[in-house]
């Protein structure tokens, strides 16, 4: 035995070794059998030879020993470990962090892949592609070239990458494309990524922007209405960034520009027809055709109605007539007008309510400024605080009506173009002050009630509701601190006219004179003329008094004019 074992140099044989060994026999699609020396046989599946038609009988072959005798009494064998150690001494000696192999998948595991380069490598799923993939089962089977990004000696481990090749590729495309693409050229390219401003496409390594506003002539409220992930679609290059690597995309330029010939499709004034797409507090946009869109003002909406906001009349998807206002081509702006397609009811107004015309109407509204008449259906004409009455300051409309009213008016004035009526209450009556001369003269006496206390005088309600001011200085005799320590709205006082002005509607009046005597009267008036100012339209005393008569009673007389017949008597 001693002298077999030395002959057949089976004892020289290491566990955990590579050694060589021949093929003595191929049993059917099982195994192998391979002589390792010393008569000893050893047997390896076929399934570790990755293509059987290459193994032939008496070929030699690298195997590894991983024991001398297993249960059997055969020594075990494997043709896949020898090459792995073979594999794993050649990627030591020629390949470091960053060298490219090539390899096949093998299968999945959880968190990527494992390859075979020779030896098994790991590849995570992050280090597939550029987008980490959803379905890892499809590069079974597959080869590529790999860039080996980790090697740990020790512990046997390769990781690899094919997003790492991939990125240096389209980095390499990018900067070829970058040189070639210019303004204006056509292109082809894959829809990236979607955002709420637009897409990235990419076109072959190299990713343009397709901003929202360049997807369409039309509107658009959100990009994946026109693009979807992953769609290959024609865009035009718009502009190029080259030091900061950018490329602008447009999707509508390679489309016929619908304003292109606007002004023959819409000439002005001609009637057309579209959908509303949109409403904004200004106004309504109705889509004429895709990519042009024109706006109606809300002041065009109605010839009458006093639209608020276009939603009052209108709603989006609703479609609609309309008249071409104005176009500007350059602006891409159409203005539409849907008032136009009624006959103006203005342009009767002018016959319907000529100036001086009587009117009747009903208050429809009140501002700070006046009332707005109700004349007919969407037709009102306004009254000014100004001509509501002769006689009083109006500060606030509602002094005198309120909405609802019944009134009558005179109108004043007409402009179509502005839409305005002006119309005057006061008008139907006439002015009492235009014949103030003969229902008051100076030094008359008169009665009347307190309307009014301020603190430099009361005023007097006299009749045809003219009011008389009392200054503060002709209450009484002694010096007056306050007027409601001696008059009360509401109370009856008599008192003399010292003052009329026809021109500013102003009448002058004393208590404290009312029972003074001609020439202390004519003395006060002398008196207030000078402080006062003169007076306008008074009649002179002379002319008065053969018109006036005398009251019984001294002292009680009606008029200046009285006044002196009694003194010259």
């Amino acid at each position: 035995m001693e002298k077999l074992l030395a002959d057949s140099n089976f004892g020289a044989l290491k566990p955990h070794t590579v050694i060589k060994a021949t093929v003595t026999e191929i049993r059917g699609d099982k195994d192998i059998v391979v002589d390792i020396g010393g008569k000893s046989e050893g047997f390896i599946p076929q399934s570790e030879f990755p293509d059987m038609a290459e193994i032939q009988v008496g070929m030699p072959l690298e195997v590894y020993l991983e024991r001398l005798e297993n249960k059997d009494g055969t020594p075990t064998v494997s043709f896949d470990r020898a090459q792995q150690i073979r594999k794993w001494e050649s990627i030591e000696a020629n390949c470091q962090e960053g060298s490219i192999v090539q390899g096949r998948v093998k299968s999945v595991v959880k968190g990527g892949l494992i390859v075979s380069v020779g030896v098994d490598a790991f590849m995570p799923s992050s280090q597939i592609d550029i987008n980490p993939p959803k379905n890892l089962d499809v590069f079974v089977g597959q080869t590529y070239d790999f860039k080996i990004i980790k090697i740990n000696k020790e512990k046997k481990n390769l990781v690899v990458s094919r997003r790492e090749l991939i990125e240096e590729q389209r980095g390499e495309s990018r900067r070829k494309l970058l040189e070639e693409v210019k303004p204006g050229i056509i292109r082809r390219g894959v829809v990236k990524n979607i955002t709420d401003y637009g897409a990235f496409v990419d076109l072959d390594g190299l990713d343009g922007l397709l901003h929202v506003t360049d997807m369409s002539w039309g509107r658009i409220g959100h990009p994946s209405e026109v693009v979807k992930v992953g769609e290959e679609i024609t865009v035009m290059v718009v502009e190029v960034d080259r030091d900061r690597e950018r490329v602008s995309l447009g999707l509508k330029q390679t489309q016929p520009n619908p304003w292109e010939g606007i002004e023959k499709r819409y000439p002005v004034g001609a009637k057309v027809h579209g959908k509303v797409v949109n409403l904004v507090q200004y106004g309504a946009f109705i889509e004429l055709e895709g990519g042009v869109e024109g706006l109606v003002h809300v002041s065009e909406l109605s010839w009458t109605k006093r639209v608020q906001k276009p939603s009052d009349i209108l709603k989006v998807g609703q479609e609609v007539d309309a008249v071409i206002l104005s176009i500007n081509k350059d602006e891409q702006k159409i203005s539409l007008g849907v008032r136009q397609l009624e006959a103006n009811p203005w342009e009767k107004v002018r016959h319907n309510y000529p100036v001086g015309a009587r009117v009747r109407g009903k208050v429809r509204n009140l501002t700070n400024y006046g009332a707005f008449v109700e004349l007919e259906d969407g037709i009102d004409g306004m009254v000014h605080v100004s001509d509501m009455s002769w006689t009083r300051r109006i500060n606030n409309p509602a002094e005198v009506m309120k909405k609802g009213d019944e009134v009558e008016a005179i109108v004043l004035d007409v402009d179509v173009d502005q839409q305005r009526i002006s119309l005057g209450v006061k008008q139907t009556q006439e002015d009492p002050w235009s014949d103030i001369d003969r229902k008051y003269r100076i030094g008359d006496l008169v009665t009347g009630k307190v309307s009014k206390v301020a603190n430099f005088g009361a005023f007097i309600e006299l009749t045809d509701e003219i009011d008389g001011l009392v200054h503060v200085s002709q209450l009484a005799e002694q010096r007056v601190e306050n007027v409601k320590d001696v008059v009360k709205v509401g109370q009856e006082v008599s008192a003399r006219v010292i003052k009329i002005d026809k021109e500013d509607r102003r009448i002058g009046l004393s208590i404290k004179a009312a029972n003074y005597d001609a020439e202390r009267l004519q003395a006060e008036i002398s008196s207030y003329e000078r402080i006062k100012g003169p007076s306008t339209g008074g009649a002179p005393a002379s002319s008065s008094s053969s018109s006036s008569s005398s009251s019984s009673g001294s002292g009680d007389f009606n008029s200046l004019g009285d006044l002196l017949d009694k003194a010259g008597n």
